[in-house]
């Protein structure tokens, strides 16, 4: 392991791509680009926070960089390291199902392209570096809050399997930025940060539709290509129905992500087109949140809180609506609709069956294939529902339900009980409702002759114990924002094993606190949270 000054560099984007040809860094409309060169505005005293292990050690960097005094410095943007080559890509995008046009990255910088220890590259992105021409009458800075949000979800997600970008690190930058949190004219001083961000690519679905909506064809093909000879290595660039092959992929790889957040009860809280990978990762971790009580219909966002299109059970059909607009943008290249529709009309079919292998995974049967397994499975949801339920409580008690035929009624749903927030407004009706899916479940598991260890030991491999509940992140960001980190570290090494009994960090897994039901940052945030 080397120094984060031993990176290599090699920026395909910006070699390959078309540039901004105007230099100057001001807010207007950018064609015939997929970016524009920027410098991270100086930061006053930039200081580490935290950063994550696993990252440093892909990048080729000691885990251990305590003594490496350059590295906020260099990781805030202050400080260029050689091959480095900053920028801001160009992007439109859907925002809550309206066209909004030029977009961008309005607070987000990349560094440039780095090769990791595997050969693989990697794009270092920092959030909170500084205004961009896509910044929009906006500072392009970050505050701690935000930052650590993203930070350890960006982790977080990671660890739980779900596929995500990274985050590298947090540093805390020294200078006061005005914030108003939920847009109510309540503006104050808040301690500034930036996250480096890291993923193979930051290319969304914006990136082609801005290049469509312009008909400025040429680059939409040079993007598109480049991202298929980068990132999908198994489709031929020579291949005529390359373009359909891309989207064919996105539509897989999308659905995949969406599964995986619904597995583990994430509601991205902004799932507009410009915020959706061609990757399928996760990314842009802004008004997110986690389903303590399961609730099909909450979303984090405030600005959402109305019309709730980004709740938590309509994120599929999101994802589909969105893949639509990332068809109708590759559209010029095809030049046919069949077999772009046929594509988007995969996606229901394939997240169906992504869907029903996850929640048969979450229910410990072998498959939902067969009616009894999908009844439970529908019971189990219905369940989840009856009384204020905590979702991850919930499917990691069901674990410890024993089938065993001499258990008596009451004992075999007690390890539920455990995740109802208020067991005292249960009602009789929905408490026999319990006791039938219970029944019904154990009776299930012993005509298929389960065995409860192992099954306990299956459902607990993709049902975590730990996840970033918003108030967790909440008391994390108060101490930070003080100055005392080490909240912020230790709840890193928690969820980097989200999986595990950690019976030392018991506190980390316990039902949600009545004060944070409705504390701002622990309930709804706003863009800005």
């Amino acid at each position: 392991m080397g120094t984060i000054r031993e990176i290599r560099f090699e920026n395909r984007f910006t070699n390959f791509l078309p540039s901004d040809s105007e230099t100057e860094n001001r807010e207007r409309q950018v064609y015939a680009a997929c970016y524009s060169r920027v410098t991270p505005a100086k930061v006053k005293d930039p200081k580490l926070v935290a950063h994550s292990k696993e990252m440093m050690a892909l990048l080729g960097v000691d885990p251990l960089i305590g003594d490496d005094v350059d590295i906020a410095a260099i990781l805030s943007g202050a400080k260029n390291l050689p091959g480095m080559d900053p920028h801001a890509m160009c992007y439109g995008g859907h925002q809550f199902g309206h066209w909004a046009g030029q977009l961008g990255d309005g607070r987000a910088i990349a560094l440039g392209e780095v090769v990791d220890v595997n050969g693989q590259h990697q794009m270092l992105q920092l959030k909170g570096a500084g205004p961009t021409p896509y910044s929009r009458s906006a500072d392009g800075l970050a505050v701690m809050r935000s930052s650590v949000r993203e930070f350890l979800c960006s982790e977080a997600m990671h660890h739980l399997g779900v596929p995500t970008t990274r985050a590298l690190s947090l540093v805390g930058t020294g200078d006061a930025v005005m914030r108003d949190m939920f847009y109510n004219g309540n503006t104050k001083p808040e301690p500034g940060a930036i996250v480096c961000r890291v993923a193979p690519s930051f290319v969304r679905f914006g990136n082609f539709e801005i290049f469509s909506s312009r008909d400025d064809i040429e680059n939409l093909r040079k993007l598109a290509d480049f991202v298929i000879e980068t990132q999908f290595k198994e489709i031929d660039v020579l291949d005529p129905d390359k373009y359909v092959q891309f989207l064919n992929e996105v539509v897989s790889r999308t659905a995949e992500m969406v599964v995986e957040w619904m597995r583990v009860g994430f509601v991205h809280g902004v799932m507009n087109t410009d915020n959706m990978s061609i990757l399928g990762l996760t990314i842009d971790y802004g008004p997110y949140g986690w389903l303590d009580n399961y609730d099909p219909n909450w979303t984090p966002n405030t600005t959402d809180a109305a019309q709730k299109r980004y709740r938590y059970g309509h994120q599929s059909q999101v994802a589909h609506w969105n893949l639509a607009q990332l068809a109708n943008a590759l559209y010029p290249l095809v030049g046919k609709v069949e077999p772009l529709q046929a594509a988007i009309d995969k996606y229901k079919t394939v997240y169906e069956k992504k869907w029903a292998v996850m929640m048969a995974a979450k229910l410990g049967l072998p498959n939902l294939w067969e009616k009894p397994n999908k009844q439970i499975a529908d019971l189990a949801l219905k369940v989840l529902e009856l009384t204020e339920t905590d979702m991850t409580i919930f499917w990691r008690q069901l674990a410890e339900v024993s089938s065993g035929i001499e258990v008596g009624a009451e004992d075999r749903i007690k390890p539920i009980k455990k995740a109802h927030y208020k067991p005292e407004d249960l009602k009789p009706e929905n408490k026999g409702e319990i006791h039938a899916f219970v029944d019904a479940y154990t009776t299930r598991l012993r005509l298929l002759n389960i065995n409860d260890g192992e099954r306990r030991e299956k459902m607990n491999a993709v049902n975590p114990k730990f996840v970033l509940r918003n108030y967790l992140s909440q008391i994390a960001i108060e101490q930070a924002e003080s100055g005392n980190n080490e909240p912020v570290n230790e709840l890193l090494d928690v969820m980097r094993h989200p999986y595990d009994h950690q019976v030392n960090n018991q506190k980390y897994a316990e039902l949600r606190p009545d004060w944070a039901r409705t504390k701002p940052g622990c309930s709804q945030l706003s863009c800005s949270s």
